[in-house]
């Protein structure tokens, strides 16, 4: 079994492995940063349009969990306790059980967008014999829209909520919407990007992230708590409304046998002018491989033929939290008021400010550099940033260079969050959407997004209990971690840069194969 597993596997790589040599020759001979692919010629209005819509998505991520870190913590817990007479113990379920809604979220959305689509579609096709229970759903709903639907539920819970009951739904309720975003949305921008232009769409999500962030870092201060859930509805019904106008990911039609749908949705995202005939036969043939493949759960995801894309995908996910973000992000200012600053809002402020330029540079570079080349100086980035934080608490342990420290210390986080938007905040959104067979995604894509929010809480949980321990010792370690994930990062993640998913995922399962044989 094992045997014709591999051989099934070999069958499926080796055409597009060597399809892709042919393609990187053709790609040195001709200009470095246009794309060549013919199927391109056309508008990419639609790709655009629909990632601007799916990236709604990402906006309310990056509002959510900065007003989770940053609004409904310490500034306004008084109020909000006051307001509707809760106990330590109810606000304290409040303020993490978003966390347990997010992770519930990412561990049901693989198999909710494999079920209904990245965008979702009611599948009537009499061949889709494996997917006809879903023509029991009487409306189209589609995987984005039905979490905007749990984010407006929610957001209006908490705005009205008048007991701990509606406010601690409408908060499991926007965690859940959000856990389901943090997967589809950058999986469907990756499906329906041309590969040239990928890396560069893909990291619009972590862009608007932290755009989301940085508007909350500057609003929350000024709004009341039920304000800023009011203001939460914008983005919701944005991605509501926008979804009727986003064609389905081509590459999940087809995996399901619409093949009417599927080359009418491909044409429409590469243009009415674009010939669109060598990609689409590449999906058709790489899809129908896949398909005689068996359907995977989450225990057969480590086996040894998908090993590797777990490895990396979970990893990349692990190593970005534990090498400290949420640290940053939910306690940066006390960080720096323990630094020496007298008040935190200052540095708090020029955080929010000064992430969303460098994102910029790291979609622009995207596709132009690489993925792996961002990944590797944004982990030394991380990694000099927290030892420098780390020498600037042990300096103040000993009591010298005591007007330095502050500087120090803010100079690190800069630098920390600086590298960590240039490269591993967005490429490893990037990478997780690409390295996973389509038989296989939603299993192993929730898998990741489950151990992103894992990594999330876990820091979030442990870094008080790591100050107590050591202040100087705390940035030592996440500074350890970031420079193990740039071992790893050099030993096992690929360069997948101008290879389309087929080629990518066929790469993946030819290197299992390989080191097993």
């Amino acid at each position: 079994m094992e045997y014709q597993e591999s051989t099934r596997q070999k069958d499926i790589a080796e055409p597009l492995i060597q399809q892709d040599e042919k393609r990187n020759i053709t790609s040195e001979e001709g200009d470095g940063f246009r794309p060549r692919s013919t199927s391109q010629r056309g508008s990419l209005l639609v790709v655009w349009l629909s990632t601007a819509i799916a990236v709604w998505g990402s906006f309310l991520f990056g509002c959510w969990k900065l007003d989770l870190q940053t609004h409904y913590s310490s500034p306004t817990q008084t109020a909000i306790r006051k307001d509707l007479n809760l106990s330590l113990s109810e606000y304290s379920v409040f303020a993490s059980i978003a966390s347990i809604g997010a992770m519930i979220g990412a561990i049901t959305s693989g198999h909710i967008s494999d079920y209904i689509g990245r965008k979702g579609v009611r599948v009537t096709n009499e061949k889709s014999t494996k997917y006809m229970e879903l023509q029991k759903f009487d409306k189209n709903w589609r995987t984005m829209r039905m979490a905007a639907v749990f984010c407006i539920i929610g957001w209006l819970a908490i705005c009205f909520s008048q007991g701990v009951w509606l406010l601690d739904i409408g908060r499991i309720c926007t965690g859940y919407g959000i856990g389901i975003f943090s997967y589809v949305v950058p999986v469907f921008i990756a499906e329906i990007a041309p590969k040239d232009l990928r890396g560069g769409f893909t990291s619009l999500n972590e862009f608007m992230i932290q755009v989301g962030g940085s508007i909350t870092y500057l609003l929350g201060p000024v709004l009341a708590w039920r304000m800023l859930a009011l203001v939460g509805l914008i983005p919701s019904l944005m991605m509501l409304l926008g979804m009727f106008f986003v064609p389905e990911s081509p590459r999940w039609l087809v995996m399901v046998g619409k093949q009417r749908e599927f080359e009418a949705t491909l044409q429409r995202l590469r243009g009415k002018d674009a010939d669109i005939s060598f990609e689409a036969s590449e999906i058709q043939e790489y899809a129908k491989k896949l398909q005689q493949m068996p359907k995977t759960r989450i225990l057969d995801l480590f086996q040894k033929r998908y090993l590797h894309s777990v490895i990396i995908g979970v990893g990349l996910m692990l190593f970005k939290q534990f090498g400290g973000l949420n640290a940053f992000t939910s306690y940066a200012s006390a960080i720096l008021e323990l630094a020496g600053f007298s008040s935190g809002k200052f540095g708090i402020v020029v955080i929010g400010l000064c992430q969303t330029p460098v994102t910029i540079t790291a979609v622009l570079l995207m596709d132009r550099c690489g993925r792996r080349p961002l990944l590797l100086i944004s982990l030394v980035g991380a990694c000099l940033g927290t030892f420098l934080i780390g020498v600037a608490f042990c300096l103040k342990d000993h009591e010298l260079g005591l007007n330095l420290i502050p500087k120090m210390v803010l100079a690190g986080i800069l630098i920390y969050l600086w590298s960590f938007a240039s490269g591993i905040g967005s490429a490893s959104w990037v990478i997780m959407s690409e390295i996973f067979p389509l038989n296989i995604k939603g299993a192993a894509g929730s898998l990741a997004i489950c151990a992103n929010w894992f990594g999330s809480w876990s820091v979030a949980y442990i870094f008080n209990y790591l100050m107590n321990w050591s202040s100087w010792g705390t940035f030592f370690l996440f500074s350890a971690v970031s420079a193990t994930a740039t071992l790893f990062v050099a030993k096992l993640v690929p360069e997948t840069r101008r290879r389309t998913l087929e080629e990518i995922q066929a790469h993946m399962l030819s290197s299992n194969s390989h080191s097993h044989s």
